[in-house]
């Protein structure tokens, strides 16, 4: 069994962040390190990611169990000949079983090259992957964190990623031109960035309200 990976940085990164915003290096030196892991293999990863769409991580890692369980090998062919309700049977609904089969059936049949994704630019990454039924902008740019390991992203239509800000910053709202000043200072790290907004979204530096739950608004 491989050891697990982490989303990779370090001193350099959290230097870097802690210069530009010096409430974001607070945070972060409240935190620490944060170890978020990762999944280099992208086919698992896109699986998992539709599978796992709007429900719980704990009703997730049941329903990806069944999965690698019963398709052995985890493969675009495997999934692509197995039949809708074997899928289902896995514990999701039928939309979630075809995109996924989709999905193995694009790869397979060359419409969607993962290898050639490892070297394509963010952007354009986002554009093959939202190609696909059952990917969206948001799964698209947390395939880009937790399995390509992009350094730069920070996701707007992430609601924790705004809760993040509205905590750190003290704002009742982020608006897109609020969100894009941070994102651009956050830069070329922004998925470093990230992970404390998200820990800090979470409860990870309890006397950090949301603004947004103030009772004199």
């Amino acid at each position: 069994m491989e050891p697990k990976r982490y989303f990779p940085y370090g001193n350099e990164e959290i230097a870097y962040l802690a210069q530009k915003d010096a409430k974001l290096g607070w945070a972060i030196s409240r935190i620490g390190l944060i170890q978020r892991p990762v999944e280099p293999n992208l086919f698992e990863a896109v699986v998992s990611s539709i599978a796992g769409q709007q429900i719980s991580g704990k009703a997730l890692a049941t329903i990806w169990g069944r999965i690698q369980k019963r398709f052995v090998p985890l493969t675009p062919e495997t999934l692509a000949a197995a039949p809708l309700e074997e899928l289902q049977q896995c514990g999701m609904p039928l939309r979630k079983a075809s995109c996924i089969q989709g999905m193995a059936q694009a790869v397979l049949q060359g419409e969607l090259a993962l290898d050639s994704l490892q070297v394509l630019p963010d952007a354009e990454v986002q554009n093959q992957l939202t190609r696909l039924k059952g990917i969206g902008p948001w799964t698209a740019e947390m395939l880009l964190i937790f399995s390509l390991e992009r350094q730069d992203v920070v996701s707007f239509g992430d609601l924790a990623i705004q809760r993040g800000m509205r905590m750190l910053y003290r704002h009742r709202k982020i608006t897109p031109k609020l969100f894009d000043k941070y994102r651009r200072r956050y830069s070329p790290y922004g998925s470093v960035a990230s992970l404390y907004l998200w820990a800090i979204a979470g409860g990870a530096i309890p006397e950090l309200t949301d603004p947004a739950w103030s009772k004199t608004k």
